[in-house]
């Protein structure tokens, strides 16, 4: 732990500046995800193909982050129901707006249609604009639904996690954190058992556990069980978190999480319960490993503290701003039937382009927002 991140506030505790890293690789890696999505026929054929166990790393990071920060300030006094849900609303909102946004400025020069081009007036692009805005789902089928292939937020997708995490934020402060360390492991032991049954026995429908985005089918109780066991875990380890000795961390972790997201799918359609077996493992078992290899480790060098800073203070909004180009980019392949080999260019122009993109956010926008906020909140 050393320099402070830009997510933190005056009086926050020092950051474990190895999970900020962490946090920022799989964020990058969640660009190759996306990007490798506009080639993919089916889940199977996708590379980069497990992408989206990232949520549940960042659910991890998130719980243990919040536990450590937060938990011990709730006996002495000095948090409240009402400053917790101000720190956190001043933390994740502003770029939950600037998401939503960025993704109806997408939309509409994609020409206001639906992936199957159908028209859509301005008033439902606005009304899903209000919705992202306020963080509040779209029904599938609904005017506001404005993309026609069931997302909760249309215009941006990614905010579904942010969804998830609102209510993981909620279920802290009013149940959560009251729970003894005993029967948060219960909880922890609960969920892990519902989780792997959902993705041993393809819940998802899918054979992976990649679920939470849509309000249609298993989605919503899959997100909640993502979130439900993944936060909790977190909270569970910062509760009980005792560092290791371990040299080279970041660098260890980093691989081994590029590793576990670019996997193929693994057994098909044929033995989904294959693949729900690895999602379930990397979850329950190896992603709370990492974690607590992060936050056991520290930089030894300028260089690695700056990169994991860098990386810490641009993942979040490089997740949360990254998408509304990659429908751009999805359209614009999809029109012309183009190949990754021929617009391999242009996809490693997204990828840095996203990044100053989330960097010119964080530092024009984001931070000075939330400096505002919190001085008018005092």
């Amino acid at each position: 732990m050393s320099r402070t991140s830009s997510a933190a506030f005056a009086d926050t505790k020092p950051h474990y500046e190895l999970l900020d890293g962490l946090r920022g690789v799989a964020a990058l890696l969640v660009i190759w995800y996306h990007v490798f999505e506009g080639f993919a026929t089916s889940p199977y054929d996708q590379r980069f193909n497990h992408g989206y166990l990232a949520v549940d790393f960042f659910f991890i990071l998130s719980g243990f982050v919040i536990g450590y920060a937060y938990d011990d300030r709730w006996p002495a006094g000095k948090m409240t129901l009402k400053t917790f849900f101000r720190r956190r609303l001043i933390r994740l909102h502003p770029m939950v707006v600037m998401g939503a946004v960025l993704g109806a400025v997408a939309f509409c020069l994609q020409g206001c249609e639906k992936w199957d081009h159908t028209p859509v007036s301005l008033l439902w692009v606005g009304a899903a604009l209000v919705l992202g805005c306020l963080l509040l789902p779209a029904v599938p089928g609904t005017g506001p639904e404005v993309r026609g292939n069931g997302e909760m937020y249309p215009l941006n997708g990614p905010s579904w996690s942010l969804f998830f995490e609102y209510i993981g934020n909620i279920l802290y402060a009013l149940f959560i954190r009251r729970l003894s360390t005993r029967w948060l492991s219960v909880l922890v032991g609960i969920s892990a058992l519902g989780l792997a049954g959902f993705a041993i026995g393809n819940g998802s429908g899918f054979g992976h556990l990649g679920v939470g985005w849509t309000l249609a089918g298993n989605n919503l109780g899959g997100g909640m069980l993502r979130m439900l066991f993944a936060f909790s875990m977190g909270l569970w380890m910062s509760r009980i978190f005792r560092p290791v000795h371990i040299r080279g961390a970041f660098w260890l972790c980093s691989v081994i999480v590029a590793i576990l997201l670019s996997v193929p799918h693994i057994g098909g359609s044929e033995a989904p319960w294959m693949n729900g077996i690895y999602d379930a493992v990397c979850v329950i078992f190896v992603f709370p490993l990492l974690v607590w290899l992060g936050a056991s480790g520290r930089t030894t060098d300028a260089a690695s503290s700056r990169i994991c800073k860098f990386l810490g203070d641009i993942s979040y909004p490089l997740y949360i701003v990254h998408y509304p180009s990659m429908y751009l980019f999805y359209s614009w392949v999809w029109n012309n039937k183009l190949a990754f080999s021929q617009v391999w260019p242009v996809a490693l122009a997204l990828f840095f382009g996203n990044i100053l993109l989330a960097y010119l956010c964080l530092k024009l926008y984001d931070e000075p927002a939330r400096r505002w906020l919190t001085r008018f909140h005092r």
